[in-house]
């Protein structure tokens, strides 16, 4: 359902009472209109970005609540124009959710990450990673934590996945958006940073390998055309800023 269009009939308007739980809505929350067609996976729908009691309401499902106690799922509906993030979702169903064991299959991601660089020999280097649940090279991301900076995720996600500490260039950013198997709307802002730690030691939970590579090698060894182009661009800055 993630990413589908729905009609909402809310039958808890925020800030409306749970008689039966004692708590207070803080979201709209309703069931989705034509619903047999949904009776087997939803029980129903929170509302985010509406701060106002609705009656009903058209959105798109940003994220499914599929609840550990096998109970039907629920879906979290936003307008269009509006993205809401896992954390941003976590806090804002905490209300009613707090106290359950769930899993929440979020429509959008944010990661940030570095392409990261060393001097090794007099040549400089770019540290490619190889995660486990994938079979290609790419650079180390994750992603973005409640109160963190784009930045700040960017520092502790190299630092949890390889053990390095570094410092992010300043001017240099680079965004890109995909999608994960059809559904998953992902972006991912990687920046240019340097290093001057010498051991590399992987999260081995989540890593598989890892690779410091030249510029030419580093290409060749990238499998998707968005991360050579990062990749190129990085360098090309590194060029012009006559950092190499």
């Amino acid at each position: 359902m993630l990413g589908k269009y729905v009609r909402v009939r809310v039958t808890n308007p925020i800030r409306s009472v749970n008689r039966q739980f004692g708590f207070t809505y803080q979201l709209n929350f309703g069931a989705v209109e034509g619903k047999k067609r949904y009776d087997s996976v939803s029980s129903g729908a929170y509302i985010m970005g509406i701060n106002h009691p609705v009656r009903t309401f058209d959105g798109r499902v940003i994220a499914v609540i599929k609840r550990d106690d096998g109970s039907p799922a629920v879906y979290v509906v936003a307008p269009k124009s509006m993205r809401f993030i896992s954390y941003q979702i976590e806090d804002a169903i905490a209300f009613a959710e707090k106290d359950r064991s769930y899993k929440l299959e979020c429509l959008y991601e944010r990661s940030c990450g570095a392409v990261v660089y060393r001097n090794i020999n007099g040549e400089i280097r770019y540290l490619l990673i190889k995660n486990r649940r994938s079979t290609h090279w790419g650079f180390p991301k994750g992603h973005v934590e409640k109160g963190e900076s784009f930045e700040q995720t960017a520092m502790r996600e190299v630092l949890e996945e390889t053990g390095i500490h570094i410092q992010i260039l300043p001017q240099f950013a680079s965004k890109s958006e995909y999608t994960i198997q059809g559904k998953v709307e992902k972006t991912v802002t990687i920046y240019l940073a340097k290093t001057a730690d010498t051991q590399t030691t992987i999260q081995r939970e989540e890593i598989e390998d890892y690779i410091w590579l030249n510029f030419e090698k580093a290409m060749d060894t990238l499998r998707f055309i968005n991360d050579r182009n990062i990749l190129q661009s990085a360098h090309d800055f590194l060029l012009k800023q006559k950092i190499i």
